[in-house]
């Protein structure tokens, strides 16, 4: 890469995106890692360029501490970024293809495994479409990975593993691709992306519990992400490749949908609700648009390009 970084201390109302400069011709998820900074109108204020990452940079969440966290779930690699817009030194959660976390209140971390199975899984691999992405196998094995979520210590200490069911999403091969705790810390909330599930996992007594939300499979209703408001709603994106893509609000509780918002064509994919309790930030995964959308009126009111289709990959508030 050419560019030195230049992101800037962070300020309340800044937002992030996962944007990778995709440049490998052998590889359609590798390239330059890129994060770029925007204030809360999405003027851009500034990019870092990763290091110790080769592939899609996303599943952007900001811990406690305010620091920004982001996964480059194909070499393994857990980013963490200071709010002075420094890269801290790598910590070692093992050999895994971790892509989304998830922060609970005594300060331990959640990380949810984006791959599961192995090549039998793969069904982007059959038929004219092949998969040009190249999936690895866990060191070692002949698998892509386990699709659990297993919890840590900040420090990198593995403290439990819970073996969490997974849908593999349209590829097959997908698991825990988005995660989010419930207020209470009682649960995780979960998806494999394009799977027509919604998991619950009670993390008191260790235990899978009934979906929050299934769609029927001849619906084509698919789920592409998930988010806590920080009022405590819980929200997702439905995807239907006929019906359209739309921002849904939950009954965190029964799954039950209260409201549903209409997007702006397909592959919105990529989402956090804003700390002002008024709007959404929304990144698509086809075109690179990264969208403010007001969820009252639904009008998008704000946007930024981040010029790279197939690449933006997460989204978060500081």
């Amino acid at each position: 890469m050419s560019e030195a970084s230049s992101l800037t201390p962070f300020t309340k109302g800044d937002v992030f995106v996962g944007a990778t400069v995709l440049n490998n011709p052998d590889d359609d998820h590798a390239g330059d890692g890129r994060i770029i900074q925007f204030d809360e109108n999405l003027n851009q204020k500034g990019v870092l360029w990763t290091q110790h990452t080769t592939h899609l940079v996303g599943g952007l969440k900001f811990d406690q501490n305010q620091t920004l966290w982001a996964f480059d779930s194909q070499n393994y690699s857990v980013i963490k970024v200071d709010c002075d817009g420094n890269q801290l030194p790598k910590t070692d959660f093992g050999q895994r293809s971790y892509s989304n976390v998830s922060f609970a209140n005594d300060g331990t971390v959640y990380l949810g495994e984006h791959l599961v199975g192995d090549e039998s899984n793969n069904k982007a691999l059959e038929g004219p479409r092949k998969l040009e992405t190249v999936l690895p196998f866990m060191p070692g094995t002949e698998k892509y990975g386990d699709g659990n979520i297993y919890k840590f210590t900040q420090e990198g200490e593995l403290l439990d593993t819970f073996d969490t069911e997974t849908h593999g999403g349209m590829p097959g091969f997908l698991g825990v691709t988005a995660s989010t705790i419930s207020p209470d810390n009682a649960k995780l909330i979960y998806i494999s992306e394009l799977g027509n599930r919604i998991f619950q996992f009670d993390l008191m007594n260790r235990t899978q519990m009934d979906d929050l939300v299934t769609y029927a499979p001849e619906s084509g209703d698919m789920v592409i992400a998930i988010s806590y408001a920080p009022n405590g709603d819980l929200y997702s994106i439905k995807a239907n490749f006929r019906a359209g893509f739309s921002l849904c609000r939950h009954d965190a509780e029964t799954g039950e949908i209260f409201t549903t918002m209409d997007l702006p064509g397909p592959g919105w994919a990529a989402l956090t609700l804003s700390k002002d309790g008024e709007s959404a930030y929304i990144g698509n995964f086809f075109n690179g648009l990264l969208g403010k959308f007001n969820l009252s009126s639904g009008e998008m009111t704000a946007s930024a390009e981040t010029s790279v289709e197939r690449s933006l990959a997460g989204v978060a508030e500081y």
